[in-house]
């Protein structure tokens, strides 16, 4: 694996190495994360079948007192607290946010720039409720978008 990611960073014109290294340093210096997200996938079943719809989106999520050694973040929220874990690891960084009625939330960040220095990035939702209530997650969900890396 550390051959074939040594030939990828190689094949790379020096520039794009350098934005690269560039980026994956300031993911791991990161103190506050801004993400937008644009796209929402959402899944559910139709009886036994799975199903997905996407829709556009408007979700922001914020983390902010990131504390990459000690694998720590607060993060913005209408709905109280919750124990977030965060993870830096070769150009991501990974926000898991579990709550204590079940629920489970990964923010990633990538070391990859989307545009005007923002670094794409994905959330997913891990919930399911048999009711749906709108502007609530009762399914899972999969948001595309990107941060402001600071």
């Amino acid at each position: 694996m550390l051959a074939g990611s040594a030939v990828l960073v190689a094949a790379l014109p020096p520039d794009a190495a350098a934005q690269s290294r560039n980026l994956e340093r300031r993911l791991a210096a990161a103190t506050r994360v801004e993400c937008s997200f644009a796209k929402l996938a959402t899944g559910t079943w139709e009886g036994a079948a799975a199903a997905v719809a996407v829709t556009d989106s408007n979700l922001e999520a914020t983390f902010f007192d990131i504390n990459i050694d000690e694998g720590t973040a607060e993060a913005g929220s209408d709905f109280g607290n919750t124990f977030i874990s965060v993870r830096y690891a070769h150009g991501y960084l990974h926000f898991l946010q579990m709550s204590d009625a079940g629920p489970l939330r990964i923010t990633t960040v990538l070391a990859q720039e989307s545009a005007d220095g923002r670094m794409k990035a994905v959330q997913t939702r891990h919930e399911y409720s048999p009711t749906i209530l709108a502007g609530f997650t009762s399914r899972p969900e999969m948001y595309v978008g990107d941060c402001t890396v600071t």
